[in-house]
C-alpha cells in the first residue's frame, strides 16, 4: 500500500496571508528567522491577523539559516511554556524546518533528537498544535513537505527529518513575500526548486500521483526561472507556484542523491543548499541515467529539447540546467567554488560515507557504494565527466 499526503488546505495567490484571521485557537506562536520578514512589515501583519483572530501571539524569532539542534530544543521549550494551539512559521526553509522540529519536543519532550533522526520515526503530532507554514521564498517548498532539514554542528551533519506527521495542516503560498527576495537568493532556491521535481520524478517512491505535480514544476521553473531572478513579478508568483508542486511531488515520491551530497557537504563545506544542488544536478543525472534513462529523456521531449536518441535528450536536458547556472553566477564545480584542494581531499572519505547513509540515498534510482559516492564527488570537484 502507498500513501500521497498534502496539507488540508493551500492559499495561494495575492493577499492568500489574511487567511489567518480566520484560523481558531487561543494562542499562536510565530517562528520567523532574521530580519527580512520584520523589514518588510510582514512579520506585524501576520501577528496582527492572528490577533484580529482572537489569539494571543508569542514570537520566536531570529533562527538561523541551517538551523541547529540547540535552536530547535530552545524553541521548544519556550512554547511548552507558552501552550501554543497553532505554531505559524514565517519565512525560508530554515525557520519553517526549525518550527516543524519545535512542534515535535513541544508535543513530546520526552522525546531526543536520536529519536527522530531515523525517516518515519516521529510520533504523532496535533495533540496540542496545528502548523500553518508561510514560505518567504520559492524553493524549498517545506510549506507542503513532510520533511525538516535540521544541523548537527558538532557532528557537522544535516539530518533530514522524514514523516508524515511534518506536513502541515496549512500552506499559504503569498506571492508578496517572494518579491522580496535578493537575485541570488532567487537563483539558489528556483534551482532548489528544479533538483526537488527532478529527483522526485525518478525517485523510489514515484507514482501517477507525484509524477503529473513533477513535471508541470520542471515546466514552469524552465519558463520562469530566469525571469523571476531578473525581478519580473509575475515569474516570482509563477516561481512561488511551482516550487509548491515540486514540493508535493518529492514529499512523496521522496528524493534522490543529489540532495544526500548537499546535505552532507552543507554542513562541512557551508555551500548554501540550492546552490549545492545546482552544481551536483547535472552530475547526478549522469550517473542515475543508466537506471532511468528513459524518465531524463521524457522530461527532455517535455520541454521540448532538441534529441534524437535517450543519450542526446539527457546531454540536452544537462546542458540546459548548466546554461541555467551560467546565466545566474553558479558555478560548476565544487573547485570553482572556492573549496580548497586539501580541505576537499581531507573530508572526502567522511561526506561520502555520510551522503550514502542520508536518507535521500534509499530513493534514488541507481544505488551507489561508498567508493562510488567518492568517484561522484571527485568529478564534481574537478569537473570530470561521469562515466562509471
Amino acid at each position: 500500500m502507498n500513501r500521497f499526503t498534502l496539507p488540508r488546505d493551500i492559499y495561494f495567490g495575492q493577499n492568500s496571508l489574511e487567511v489567518l484571521k480566520s484560523l481558531k485557537g487561543k494562542k499562536a506562536v510565530i517562528v520567523t528567522g532574521g530580519s527580512s520578514m520584520q523589514k518588510f512589515g510582514f512579520l506585524d501583519k501576520v501577528e496582527s491577523y492572528l490577533k484580529e483572530a482572537g489569539m494571543e501571539v508569542e514570537k520566536i524569532e531570529g533562527v538561523e539559516p541551517d538551523p541547529s539542534v540547540e535552536t530547535v530544543m530552545k524553541g521548544a521549550e519556550l512554547m511548552r511554556s507558552f501552550e501554543p494551539d497553532w505554531i505559524v512559521a514565517i519565512g525560508g526553509g530554515s525557520p519553517i524546518d526549525a518550527a516543524k522540529a519545535m512542534w515535535i519536543f513541544y508535543e513530546h519532550p520526552e522525546t531526543t533528537f536520536e529519536d527522530v533522526k531515523d525517516p518515519f520515526t516521529v510520533p504523532e503530532l496535533r495533540n496540542k498544535a496545528k502548523f500553518a507554514a508561510i514560505p518567504s521564498t520559492s524553493g524549498t517548498a517545506t510549506e507542503v513537505t513532510a520533511f525538516s532539514v535540521i544541523t548537527d554542528y558538532k557532528a557537522q551533519i544535516k539530518y533530514p527529518l522524514a514523516d508524515f506527521n511534518l506536513t502541515p495542516d496549512v500552506a499559504i503560498v503569498d506571492p508578496s513575500l517572494a518579491e522580496t527576495m535578493p537575485a541570488k537568493l532567487t537563483a539558489h532556491t528556483g534551482m532548489d526548486a528544479l533538483t526537488h521535481a527532478i529527483e522526485a520524478y525518478v525517485a523510489g517512491l514515484r507514482s501517477p500521483f507525484s509524477d503529473p505535480l513533477a513535471m508541470q514544476a520542471i515546466t514552469m521553473v524552465k519558463e520562469y526561472l530566469f525571469d523571476s531572478f531578473n525581478g519580473d513579478k509575475n515569474a516570482r508568483e509563477q516561481m512561488h507556484i511551482a516550487q509548491c508542486l515540486a514540493g508535493m511531488a518529492f514529499s512523496n515520491a521522496l528524493l534522490g542523491i543529489t540532495h544526500s551530497m548537499a546535505h552532507k557537504t552543507g554542513a562541512v563545506f557551508h555551500v548554501p543548499h540550492g546552490c549545492a544542488n545546482a552544481i551536483y544536478l547535472p552530475y547526478v543525472i549522469d550517473f542515475n541515467k543508466k537506471a532511468c534513462g528513459e524518465r531524463y529523456a521524457q522530461i527532455a521531449k517535455n520541454l521540448g529539447l532538441k534529441g534524437n536518441t535517450e543519450d542526446e535528450l539527457i546531454d540536452a536536458l544537462n546542458n540546459m540546467i548548466k546554461e541555467l547556472n551560467k546565466k545566474m553566477g553558479i558555478v560548476q564545480t565544487l573547485k570553482d567554488y572556492g573549496i580548497k584542494e586539501e580541505d576537499f581531499k581531507a573530508n572526502l572519505d567522511r561526506i561520502s560515507e555520510n551522503a550514502v547513509k542520508d536518507a535521500c540515498t534509499g530513493s534514488n534510482p541507481r544505488p551507489i557504494t561508498v567508493e562510488e559516492m567518492k568517484k561522484l564527488f571527485n568529478c564534481v570537484y574537478y569537473g570530470e565527466k561521469v562515466t562509471f
